[in-house]
């Protein structure tokens, strides 16, 4: 289940790219962090580390840093067609793909000789399912049309209500989501939420925005034709269309937008069974928890009330005829991937090419691979750490991430413009981090999983339904600090508010983040960078509401959270004037949406950038020492940048504007250095350069 609410504040979307930021006129801080000694030592082997053939002319450094570190390295490097974005992060995710790629083929080969019930099994006879295409095609739609009829026997609201009782149970959610999650206000025990979601365009403004008129032209046209796949006549289909674009409109008017969903009051609205009810008195939450086997004790999270408002509405008002088209249509859509090739190419015309500019479809390995870490990730990065990751690599981000921490400790200690009442409350949430590194203590187990060899589309629902049985059953039971929520094999790393935990998989921790043959200014550049990142996301505009327990509580002076908002208010203003995408001059960056990833980067790079002074003066060789003719505060900021670099299709670019919590990369590689005077001392850049902002407009808040 992909959870919206409660989303973990992460470095990047996905498998791949994406960060901002920013920082005031101030030196390196007189009193530095403790700090144990240097992560790693520069060796003479470095010229490789960062190839600075690379770099473009010196005068770009101070204009367009993106430009200097990255322009080359772009024109050398296409995006690939079966990708809408290429660059150091998703280099790095098709490594990881590789190593996972031939896991999975050996698990399938030797699934037949492994232990009966083992993870190796199960996730090579899921595998081998999925790769049999000659069986998926020969099934074609006939995995989903014992569903299907049961959608065609509903006659009214009470009907569908059953209908979405049940296919909740089976691991199948429409129209709404539930799932466990931390409580906002008792953070350390786990409750239910319901979330707003059933909409098949990206978010509500796709729905009646003028400029959107095509893509829900083309969309209609998807709608009939995922039908026409099932039988249904090119009349009705259209038909039919219509109803389910009607039905959406209404959900999408009563949906909360994503800036408007940042805000911890609209992902949290506490009632009891009987008061939720009350909101949608044709549906019965009380059935509802009945039917998923669950038992709530004093409530649960209804998030968006005037959602489920209108979704009750729906339920008294919308024919039996529109509930039916809506439901067939996503059950058809929502299965599409795991059906004959018909279905598959259908639904990549629309999301893929028309939606999000992508050429052409991943390969099949690819694409199977990814439903085998959608229903079994963690299993998967069970593996993958027994074969890739080493303690001694633990071992040496554990020391970086000390050193970045104290940093932040001190940062926070120095602030000019915090009280000390607030100040000392923000370093008890600082002293109550937990940091987890690589993979979990203990894996989660996979008993009770049944996967075969021949049926895919069956391993899948049996996957969906298991996974949702786990998530639920943690309801009213405590908060697992020590949970993850990425797997190992995952090229990103997030924050949790709720549980206060800071999280980095495996596979960020190597080049360009993190290379045990770097000098620091690399390291501190890059996984130091990011480690910071997610600290600072403890005290951006969503994490600074949450104490060090994870509660949503306000810890702040109202002087203080003033002055927060008046800085935070000029990072908004700085990404509300970029316009990312060339000869669109009206596509803006949304600083609202982003400020959270924007707050994490401008307070990661400066903490990251305060270590690194820290380690360099404990080895004063290194620090005084030039490798490739540039000092380590040059190195610090190059390999920043080398972290972003990439491009990315238009089409996509435009819906990452309207749904991406983060800046586009290209921004985040300037972002923040061209708020920091440490950047433009590193490369002499001068009052007026354009990465050098200024000062009135400068943004330092961590």
């Amino acid at each position: 289940m992909t959870k919206q609410y409660l989303k973990p504040l992460a470095l990047a979307v996905s498998l791949a790219l994406t960060l901002s930021a920013c920082g005031k006129q101030e030196s390196t801080p007189a009193n530095a962090p403790a700090s144990s000694a240097s992560t790693t030592a520069a060796v003479a082997d470095t010229k490789s580390i960062f190839d600075v053939s690379e770099l473009g002319a010196s005068a770009e450094a101070c204009a367009d840093f993106n430009q200097f570190v990255n322009a080359k390295w772009v024109a050398a490097n296409p995006i690939p067609n079966d990708r809408t974005r290429w660059g150091a992060f998703d280099q790095l995710a098709e490594d990881s793909l590789n190593t996972q790629h031939s896991i999975v083929e050996n698990a399938a080969k030797g699934a037949d000789q492994a232990a009966a019930g083992s993870i190796e099994q199960k996730i090579g006879n899921l595998y081998k399912s999925g790769m049999d295409e000659a069986a998926i095609d020969k099934a074609g739609f006939d995995p989903i049309k014992p569903k299907l009829a049961e959608i065609d026997q509903l006659k009214n609201g009470a009907d569908v209500a059953a209908f979405l009782d049940k296919s909740f149970a089976q691991g199948d959610m429409q129209v709404f989501q539930f799932g466990a999650s931390a409580d906002f206000k008792h953070a350390e025990t786990q409750i239910g939420y319901a979330f707003q979601d059933g909409l098949g365009l990206p978010t509500k403004d796709y729905y009646t925005d003028p400029k959107h008129a095509d893509l829900r032209k083309a969309y209609l046209d998807y709608i009939a034709k995922t039908l026409e796949l099932t039988g249904v006549s090119a009349a009705d289909a259209k038909t039919q269309a219509d109803q389910v674009m009607a039905f959406e409109t209404k959900l999408a008017a009563a949906s909360l937008a994503p800036v408007e969903l940042r805000t911890p009051e609209n992902q949290y609205h506490f009632v009891t069974v009987a008061e939720a009810d009350k909101i949608t008195p044709h549906f019965s939450w009380e059935n509802f928890f009945k039917a998923q086997g669950v038992t709530i004790d004093k409530g649960f999270s209804l998030s968006q009330p005037l959602f489920f408002a209108e979704f009750d509405k729906l339920l008294a008002s919308a024919p039996a005829s529109q509930w039916q088209a809506y439901l067939r249509f996503h059950t058809i859509d929502g299965a599409s991937d795991a059906l004959s090739k018909p279905f598959r190419d259908n639904r990549f015309a629309f999301y893929g090419k028309t939606l999000s500019g992508q050429p052409e479809q991943k390969p099949r390995w690819k694409q199977v691979l990814g439903a085998v870490n959608h229903s079994m990730g963690m299993a998967l990065g069970e593996l993958y750490v027994k074969q890739e990751f080493t303690p001694e690599a633990k071992q040496r981000a554990e020391e970086l991430v000390t050193n970045v921490r104290n940093a932040l400790k001190t940062r926070i200690e120095n602030l000019d413009w915090m009280s000390a009442e607030t100040k000392a409350k923000a370093i008890a949430k600082w002293d109550t981090f937990l940091p987890k590194i690589g993979y979990p203590d203990k894996f989660r187990s996979w008993d009770g999983l049944d996967i075969v060899p021949d049926n895919y589309y069956a391993n899948l629902e049996a996957a969906s339904k298991f996974n949702y049985d786990y998530d639920i059953a943690k309801i009213g039971k405590p908060t697992d600090r020590k949970e993850w929520g990425m797997t190992p094999q995952t090229v990103n790393a997030y924050y949790n508010p709720t549980d206060n935990t800071i999280n980095f998989p495996a596979a960020i921790l190597q080049p360009p983040f993190f290379d045990a043959k770097a000098d620091d200014a690399i390291n501190y550049g890059g996984i130091g960078a990011v480690i910071g990142h997610e600290a600072s996301h403890g005290f951006d505009d969503q994490g600074s509401q949450f104490d060090g327990a994870g509660n949503n509580v306000n810890w702040w002076s109202k002087d203080d959270r003033a002055k927060f908002d008046a800085r935070t208010a000029k990072l908004v203003a700085q990404f509300n004037d970029y316009t990312p995408i060339k000869d669109k001059p009206d596509a803006h960056v949304n600083g609202k949406l982003t400020l959270g990833e924007n707050i994490a980067d401008l307070g990661g790079l400066n903490v990251a950038y305060d270590a690194l002074q820290v380690a360099l003066k404990n080895h004063p060789a290194e620090a005084s020492q030039k490798i490739d003719g540039y000092t380590e505060d040059q190195r610090f900021f190059l390999n920043w940048a080398r972290v972003w670099r990439g491009s990315i299709r238009e089409q996509q670019a435009l819906l990452r504007l309207n749904t991406d919590p983060h800046a586009p990369a290209s921004l985040r590689a300037i972002g923040a250095p061209s708020n920091m005077p440490a950047f433009a001392a590193a490369f002499q850049c001068k009052s007026g350069d354009a990465m050098v902002r200024p000062a009135d407009k400068q943004v330092n808040i961590w």
